[in-house]
C-alpha cells in the first residue's frame, strides 16, 4: 500500500499528457515553428559565411601590428566563426521581431544561450587568470538563465533597489556592477588598441625612436583616461563631484610622491629634448651600456656582461651622463703604448699604423693616428688614436684586439716593450780605526768616545 502511494503510474501518465499539451500549445504552433525555421536558416547562413571569416582572421594574425591579446582574440574568433556569425544574425532577427511586435520567445532563448557560450569561449582564451575566467563564465550563464526564464528584469530591479545615497549621488548594486563591467571592457579595449598603435608607430621609419616612445606613452595615457571617463559617465556619475576630492588627493600625492613625480617629469624631458634614446650607448657613473628601453620612471641600461640596470630618469637629467652616440656614433679611442729607449720610435709608429689597418672594426675615415707623447721614466710614450662606429659592441674588447696586434708586430720586428726600472745607488763604507784596551775589548775610535760622552762615561774613558 505504501509503495502504491509513493509510485502511481497514473500520475506519470498525467504528467506526460500535460507535457504533450504544453508542447502542442506552445511549440507546435505557427509562431514557434516560424522561429525554429528562422533559426535553422540563420544557422545554415552562418555555416556558409564562416570560412571567409576564418580566412580574414588568419590574415589579421599574420600582420606585424597584431599583439598577443589581439592574436588570441582572433584565434578564438576563427574557432568560433559559426557561433559568432550565428549570434549576430540571431540578434538581428530578435531585434526585428521585437520591433515588429512578433512572437520571439524562442529567439530570445537561443540568443541568450549563444551569447553566454561565445562570451565564455572568448574570455577563456583572452583572460589568463582562471579565477576571472570562471567568474565571467558564471556571470554569463546566470544572465542567460535569468533571461530565458524571464526573471532578468526582476533581477535588475532588485539590484537597483539595493542602494546607498552619498550626498547627491545614489550608488546602487546595479550601478557598481555596470561600472565595473564597463571599466573592465573599456580598459581591455584601450590596452589592445594601444598595443596595436604602438607596433605601428615603432615600425614607422620616419619617426625617431625618442618620438616613438613619447607618442606611445602619451597615446596609452590618453586611451586609458578616455576609458575611465567613459566608464564613469556611462553609469551616470557626474565627474564634477570628484573635482574637490581630486584636488586634495593631488596635493597629498605631490608631497608623498615627490621622487616618483620627479622621475615622471624627467622622463618627459628626456623624450622631448632627445638627449637619450633607445639604442644609445651611455655611461652613468660606473655603469656603461646601451639603453634597452625608456620607461615612465626609469631607463633600462644593459651592460656588456648582460646586467640590466634600471636607472631613474631623474639621475639621467641631474647627473653627468656620457652619451657615446648622441650626435654621431663615431667614437675616438685613445690607446697608450710604451716602447724601450733602445727601440726606434719611427718604426714603432709605422707598426702601430699597420696593426690599425688590419683591424676591421676600426674606421678608415677618420684615419687612425699615432703620436709620440713624451719621454717617460722607463719608456718612450706613444698614443694610438683610433675611431669606431659601433660602441654598443664594446670598447674594451676593441682596445684589447688592437693591443694584441701591436704586440705581435713589435715582437716580429724586435721592438722592446719595457717594464719599470729603478737604479740603486750604494754609499761606499767608511774606514774605522779599532784599538784594544787592556781587557781585550775592541773599541771603535770616534764612535765609542761619542757614546761615552752621550751616556756620561767620560771618566771611564780616561782610565782606558
Amino acid at each position: 500500500m505504501v509503495m502504491q502511494d509513493q509510485f502511481d503510474p497514473q500520475q506519470l501518465w498525467d504528467l506526460w499528457i500535460q507535457l504533450q499539451d504544453w508542447v502542442v500549445a506552445n511549440v507546435l504552433v505557427t509562431a514557434s515553428l516560424v522561429q525554429l525555421l528562422v533559426t535553422a536558416v540563420l544557422f545554415a547562413l552562418a555555416a556558409l559565411v564562416a570560412p571567409r571569416l576564418r580566412r580574414l582572421a588568419e590574415r589579421l594574425q599574420e600582420r606585424p601590428a597584431a599583439g598577443r591579446a589581439w592574436t588570441v582574440v582572433l584565434q578564438n574568433l576563427a574557432a568560433l566563426a559559426v557561433p559568432a556569425i550565428w549570434l549576430v544574425l540571431q540578434w538581428s532577427a530578435f531585434l526585428i521581431a521585437d520591433y515588429g511586435d512578433q512572437p520571439r520567445h524562442l529567439l530570445r532563448i537561443i540568443v541568450s544561450l549563444l551569447t553566454a557560450w561565445v562570451v565564455i569561449r572568448l574570455t577563456a582564451g583572452a583572460v589568463r587568470d582562471p579565477g576571472w575566467a570562471r567568474s565571467i563564465a558564471i556571470l554569463a550563464w546566470a544572465v542567460a538563465a535569468l533571461n530565458i526564464v524571464g526573471w532578468f528584469d526582476d533581477a535588475v530591479a532588485l539590484l537597483d533597489s539595493i542602494a546607498l545615497t552619498v550626498g547627491g549621488l545614489r550608488i546602487s548594486a546595479l550601478l557598481v556592477i555596470n561600472g565595473v563591467l564597463s571599466l573592465a571592457v573599456l580598459l581591455w579595449a584601450a590596452i589592445i588598441a594601444s598595443r596595436i598603435f604602438e607596433r605601428r608607430i615603432t615600425q614607422s621609419p620616419t619617426i625617431t625612436p625618442t618620438l616613438q616612445v613619447l607618442i606611445v606613452k602619451l597615446l596609452k595615457v590618453v586611451l586609458v583616461t578616455i576609458a575611465i571617463v567613459v566608464a564613469l559617465t556611462s553609469v551616470g556619475i557626474d565627474l564634477t563631484a570628484f573635482a574637490v576630492l581630486g584636488g586634495a588627493i593631488g596635493v597629498g600625492i605631490g608631497f608623498g610622491l615627490q621622487k616618483i613625480v620627479a622621475n615622471l617629469i624627467s622622463g618627459v624631458i628626456i623624450l622631448l629634448d632627445r638627449s637619450i634614446k633607445p639604442g644609445d650607448v651611455i655611461e652613468v657613473g660606473e655603469t656603461f651600456g646601451w639603453i634597452n628601453s625608456l620607461g615612465a620612471r626609469y631607463a633600462s641600461v644593459v651592460t656588456r656582461d648582460g646586467t640590466e640596470w634600471l636607472i631613474p630618469n631623474e639621475d639621467l637629467v641631474t647627473q653627468r651622463v656620457v652619451n657615446w652616440s648622441y650626435s654621431n656614433e663615431a667614437v675616438r679611442l685613445k690607446i697608450p703604448i710604451g716602447i724601450s729607449y733602445k727601440s726606434d720610435p719611427r718604426q714603432a709608429i709605422a707598426l702601430c699604423f699597420e696593426a690599425a689597418d688590419e683591424e676591421e672594426r676600426l674606421l678608415k675615415d677618420p684615419k687612425p693616428n699615432v703620436l709620440m707623447k713624451g719621454f717617460g721614466d722607463s719608456s718612450v710614450d706613444l698614443e694610438m688614436r683610433v675611431w669606431i662606429s659601433d660602441p654598443q659592441k664594446g670598447v674594451s674588447n676593441i682596445k684589447s684586439a688592437v693591443l694584441l696586434r701591436v704586440w705581435d708586430k713589435f715582437h716580429e720586428h724586435g721592438i722592446e716593450i719595457p717594464f719599470p726600472q729603478r737604479d740603486l745607488h750604494l754609499i761606499p763604507p767608511v774606514d774605522l780605526n779599532v784599538t784594544l784596551d787592556g781587557k781585550g775589548e775592541s773599541l771603535e775610535e770616534g764612535a765609542a768616545s761619542n757614546s761615552r760622552d752621550e751616556t756620561g762615561g767620560g771618566q771611564e774613558g780616561g782610565r782606558a
